[in-house]
């Protein structure tokens, strides 16, 4: 049977998501902060967002960069990143997002996969971004620095550069429903990063169905998980700027930062990951702060249990809302949600279907459909899910395209869930290998097809062993090649040199086999329970 959202649809226009974001501003809500920088406390109101926004955009159209362009944008979350993104966008262009942590190599790969020509970065990320562009033949003028100038990154241009031309805003058309707002990453529910393809409608739904959140006008929300994730750029930056609540940027986590900032802003609405729930619940510096005004926690990008959730509400006040979602990049991300609205609803589990979406619960082995009780909860199976935040498919890649999207347009998300007679989800399990560290995707296939290119590993295979702060860390089970020797520490490292941190080797075993099913597939079933 098919599962409808039990929220009321909502109006998804068919438009641009500048048009949407804000082409209904009043001239009241011009001077309202839009954004705050967290380390300098510098102000941005929409009135000046929405020209840096116009000049960005005129800026990159001048530079011949349009609605069949790709721009690469590479940086941590700073009040520009708002004004870049959102510029290029308004040009037509299409956004690839790469993770500030990536690596030159990383760099090279997800530019030459999406077609990018040029990318805009950071100074302190310039190494990596120069290593990258130039990988994927990318010359010096393709690359622009937004805090360079001739002391910091001289020879490319800048933010104040492209924000001092006189260029209007480009007049560009284009069909929301079809052509392409970003080109985030993912490893999907298995193998290695491919770009999702997400319309301008997608994004646009998935901001429209994510009002059951409820963020409101008045909010302040701190950011500090990464507008190039997709949770936070929907989630977050677009939510946010949607409902005019007001930003604070951070460009990374730091404890003691976070929580000034928490104080000091009189955040209200807080989005996270598990591991900073773990820290609000647990960490002693906590009780240094005065948090009061926050309202709300939602955590999302990795599971998130009951008893979490009443740890950080016995720690931040009982009248806090500690939320729960569910989603993945290829949905734009956001399936499920706890409304703010809903205490029926138990913190442990995802909540419900968002507006507009539906889903089909799969027994894996069988194929059989699995049915929604009139009481009680059901079956587990897989999840798979339908509406118009589903994205049009992976770049490139019809294959992959054809193994996660059905013929009637449900995706598959590798998740193993149960749902209850309301409608309430609760993921107990998952089909997909990926591991998730603090939030981040990393694929199991990629490391070993690493650790397979050193001399002195015959075959290697990678699960995700549980860890209370980081949720999962990745764990490398390796063959040596013959008459070789080899020590975790030399794994480690050698793995370290070619990823991003949060993709790294964190321990090692040593075995004389990789368990393989007849077909050659890896049984990592098998690794768990032995281990």
């Amino acid at each position: 049977m098919v599962i409808r959202s039990t929220l009321p649809d909502v109006v998804i226009p068919s438009v641009s998501v500048h048009e949407y974001l804000f082409g209904d501003i009043t001239p009241d809500d011009l001077d309202r902060v839009a954004v705050v920088d967290g380390v300098s406390g510098a102000e941005t109101s929409f009135r000046s967002l929405l020209a840096q926004i116009d000049a960005v955009a005129g800026a990159v159209a001048a530079r011949g960069f349009g609605v069949d362009d790709v721009v690469a944008l590479h940086a941590p979350n700073l009040p520009a990143y708002v004004t870049v993104f959102h510029g290029l966008l308004r040009a037509g262009v299409t956004v690839t997002t790469i993770n500030a942590l990536s690596p030159g190599p990383e760099i090279a790969k997800q530019l030459l996969d999406s077609g990018a020509r040029l990318v805009i970065t950071v100074s302190a990320l310039l190494p990596a971004a120069e290593a990258g562009a130039k990988g994927a033949g990318l010359a010096p003028e393709q690359l622009v620095v937004l805090d360079g100038d001739s002391a910091v990154a001289p020879g490319y241009a800048s933010l104040a550069d492209l924000l001092a031309e006189p260029h209007p805003a480009p007049d560009v058309t284009f069909d929301p429903a079809t052509h392409l707002a970003v080109l985030p990453y993912s490893s999907g529910t298995t193998g290695r990063p491919k770009g999702v393809m997400l319309t301008h409608t997608n994004l646009v739904a998935n901001v429209a169905q994510c009002f059951a959140i409820g963020v409101e006008r008045d909010d302040v929300v701190p950011c500090v998980l990464p507008f190039f994730h997709i949770y936070g750029m929907t989630v977050l930056l677009n939510v946010a700027l949607r409902t005019r609540a007001r930003l604070v940027t951070l460009p990374r986590f730091d404890l003691a930062q976070y929580l000034g900032v928490l104080q000091d802003h009189r955040a209200t609405f807080l989005f996270v990951a598990p591991p900073i729930a773990l820290a609000l619940a647990k960490h002693p510096l906590v009780d240094s702060y005065d948090l009061s005004s926050v309202r709300a926690v939602l955590s999302g990008a990795a599971p998130f249990d009951e008893k979490l959730a009443a740890a950080v509400v016995a720690r931040l006040g009982s009248d806090v809302r500690v939320l729960q979602g569910y989603g993945m990049t290829e949905m734009s991300p956001v399936s499920h949600v706890i409304p703010f609205v809903r205490r029926d609803i138990s913190s442990g589990s995802v909540g419900l279907l968002v507006a507009n979406m539906e889903a089909k619960i799969v027994d894996p082995a069988t194929g059989d459909q699995i049915e929604q009780p009139a009481e009680g909860v059901s079956g587990p199976g897989e999840l798979l899910c339908r509406g118009p935040n589903v994205m049009v498919g992976y770049l490139g890649n019809p294959q992959a395209t054809a193994d996660t999207l059905e013929p009637d347009g449900f995706m598959h998300t590798g998740d193993i869930v149960t749902v209850d007679a309301d409608g309430v989800f609760q993921v107990v399990d998952r089909l997909k290998e990926l591991i998730k560290y603090k939030g981040y995707q990393v694929p199991p296939a990629e490391l070993e097809a690493l650790l397979l290119s050193h001399p002195k590993i015959s075959d290697a295979a990678v699960i995700g062993m549980p860890d209370e702060e980081a949720g999962e860390i990745p764990k490398a089970f390796v063959v040596t090649a013959p008459g070789a020797t080899l020590t975790e520490s030399e794994v480690i490292a050698f793995v370290a040199e070619q990823v991003a941190p949060y993709k790294k080797v964190r321990a090692v075993e040593f075995i004389e086999a990789v368990p393989k099913s007849a077909s050659g597939k890896i049984l990592r079933k098998d690794l768990r329970v032995a281990r």
